[in-house]
C-alpha cells in the first residue's frame, strides 16, 4: 500500500506560531493518520523593527504564507485569524476554524498587580490601537505606549523594568504555557477583544484537501468568528483599526443565537460607540453587518479616522 506523503504545514517561525501550528499538526495526524511536517516561512514582519502598522498591518505576516500556498510550497497554513484581511484570497479557502481559545486580553504587570492597582502614570505597553484606545478610555491615568515584538520580548519589558505592564492576548499565553505570568484576565466590559482573537484559521488551496481539514472545524467557533469579522468588514476597518468585537453563541428562546458586542473608539480614548446585537446562528454575517450599520449610524467612521 502506498504511503501518503506528509502534509506540509506552513508557519511563521515565532514561538507562538510554532506552538499553534504544532498543536494543529498533532490534532490533524491523530484525526486522519496523515503525517504533518512544519515548514517555516519567513515574513517581512519577522525581519524588520519597523512598526507593523507602517508595513500595512498584521496582514504582512499573512502574505508570505499565502504566497507559499499558492506556489505549492506548502499544503496548508495556520494563521491567527485576527491577522487575516477580511477579503477572501482567490484560490484559497478557510477549511477549518478549530475550537477557539478564550478570546480575552490579559495583563502581565510588575509585582503581581492588576490593572486597577497600577498607579496613575504607570507605563503599559501594547501593540494594538484597539487596546490603546480602550485603556486610555478607562481614565485610570496610565501612560499607554505602543510596543511590538513577540510574547517573550513584551514580557521582558516588564521583567526588565522598562514598562510596568503589558497587555497580551490570553490565548497566546495559554498556547505558550505562559498563562501563569498573567496577573489579570481583563473583563470584556473593560477591554473588548479584537475580532477573531483567540481563533485560528486553517487555510489551503481549493480542492480535495478541504474535506480532509474539515475534521478540525468547530462549528460554534466558526459561527462566532464569522459574525465578528463581518462587522469588521462592514466597517471597512483593517485589523489595526481601533475596532473590537466579541460574539458568543448561547441558548435563546427559539434555540441557539448569536450575541455580538462591538466597539469603535477614538485612539486617544476620548470617545467611543459600543452596541450589541443578537441573531440566528444561521446568519452570523448578517448579525455582524447589522451591528456595523448601527455603529456607523452613531459616528463610528469618524472615530476610526481619529488617529
Amino acid at each position: 500500500m502506498a504511503v501518503s506523503a506528509p502534509l506540509r504545514l506552513g508557519t511563521r517561525g515565532s514561538a507562538l506560531a510554532l506552538a499553534q501550528s504544532g498543536q494543529v499538526a498533532s490534532t490533524l495526524t491523530a484525526a486522519t493518520g496523515r503525517e504533518v511536517e512544519l515548514v517555516r516561512v519567513v515574513t517581512r514582519g519577522d525581519t524588520t523593527s519597523v512598526e507593523i502598522a507602517q508595513l500595512g498591518g498584521t496582514g504582512v505576516f499573512v502574505t508570505a504564507l499565502r504566497d507559499a500556498l499558492l506556489a505549492g510550497k506548502v499544503d496548508l497554513a495556520v494563521h491567527s485569524y485576527k491577522d487575516l484581511p477580511t477579503a477572501p484570497a482567490e484560490g484559497l479557502v478557510i477549511a477549518a476554524v478549530p475550537r477557539r481559545e478564550d478570546p480575552r486580553d490579559a495583563l502581565v504587570a510588575r509585582d503581581g498587580l492588576t490593572l486597577g492597582e497600577l498607579p496613575a502614570g504607570a507605563r503599559i505597553g501594547t501593540g494594538a490601537p484597539r487596546r490603546i484606545a480602550q485603556l486610555r478610555a478607562l481614565g485610570l491615568g496610565h501612560a499607554v505606549e505602543p510596543v511590538r515584538g513577540n510574547v517573550d520580548t513584551r514580557i521582558g519589558y516588564v521583567t526588565g523594568g522598562s514598562l510596568d505592564a503589558v497587555v497580551l492576548a490570553r490565548a497566546g499565553l495559554a498556547r505558550l504555557g505562559r498563562l501563569g505570568q498573567a496577573t489579570e484576565v481583563l473583563d470584556p466590559l473593560q477591554v473588548l477583544p479584537a475580532p477573531a482573537q483567540g481563533a485560528l484559521a486553517i487555510e489551503c488551496r481549493e480542492g480535495e484537501l478541504v474535506a480532509t481539514l474539515a475534521v478540525l472545524d468547530d462549528e460554534l467557533s466558526r459561527c462566532a468568528v464569522a459574525a465578528e469579522r463581518a462587522l469588521l468588514a462592514a466597517l471597512e476597518a483593517g485589523c489595526s483599526a481601533p475596532v473590537a468585537a466579541l460574539a458568543e453563541v448561547a441558548e435563546g428562546d427559539d434555540g441557539p443565537e448569536i450575541y455580538l458586542r462591538g466597539l469603535v473608539a477614538a485612539l486617544d480614548g476620548s470617545s467611543s460607540v459600543r452596541l450589541s446585537a443578537t441573531g440566528p446562528t444561521s446568519d452570523p454575517a448578517g448579525v455582524g453587518r447589522r451591528l456595523a450599520a448601527e455603529l456607523l449610524d452613531l459616528g463610528a467612521a469618524d472615530l476610526m479616522g481619529e488617529r
